[in-house]
């Protein structure tokens, strides 16, 4: 069974370890949701998530199996609705279902703490797979696409020129 609770500043070393584990470099090839293939360089940086637990509008909320750290994910409000980032689990652990657990807690937040009625996330277009997982746990397909910020090493260093960002949404108003 897992537990939750809000990231602090003392958090952060850890978060940010286990956000590059997920996504960057060859120990997230344990699990599904690598992006190694895509992107080369850093998910994200200590700098970063320090700005997220700090803002106002948005948090990190952490999952922990026991005492073990095993899932994060970021959850700010924009334009109405909760943006749902950084999904991350640890590679080893992924298939597990914490993923799942992950995301209804994330929906929770948003929809109990939060009062809005809508998630909304982005996934780089090129993540059919990943996609497909979210589709099947009630988001869709907005129609709208957002461009990958090339240029920007804190969003990694592509090895594609054709990367983007697919806007998936969903709304929480049926949730119990």
């Amino acid at each position: 069974m897992l537990t939750f609770r809000d990231a602090t500043l003392t958090d952060v070393e850890a978060v940010v370890a286990l956000i590059e584990s997920a996504y960057r470099g060859e120990v997230s090839r344990a699990g599904w949701t690598t992006e190694a293939d895509l992107l080369d360089g850093q998910r994200t940086d200590i700098d970063e998530i320090s700005e997220i637990i700090g803002a106002i509008n948005s948090r990190i909320r952490l999952a922990f199996q026991s005492e073990m750290l095993v899932g994060c994910v970021r959850i700010e409000e924009e334009d109405a609705a909760g943006y749902i980032g950084m999904v991350s689990v640890n590679p080893t652990m992924q298939s597990a279902g914490i993923g799942r657990q992950l995301l209804a807690e994330a929906e929770r937040v948003i929809r109990d703490e939060l009062q809005l009625m809508r998630a909304r996330m982005t996934v780089i277009g090129q993540r059919g797979t990943l996609i497909a997982w979210y589709e099947r746990r009630g988001y869709f397909l907005s129609g709208k696409r957002k461009p990958f910020p090339y240029g920007q090493p804190r969003s990694g260093l592509p090895k594609r020129a054709d990367l983007y960002f697919e806007v998936l949404e969903k709304s929480l108003e049926t949730l119990t």
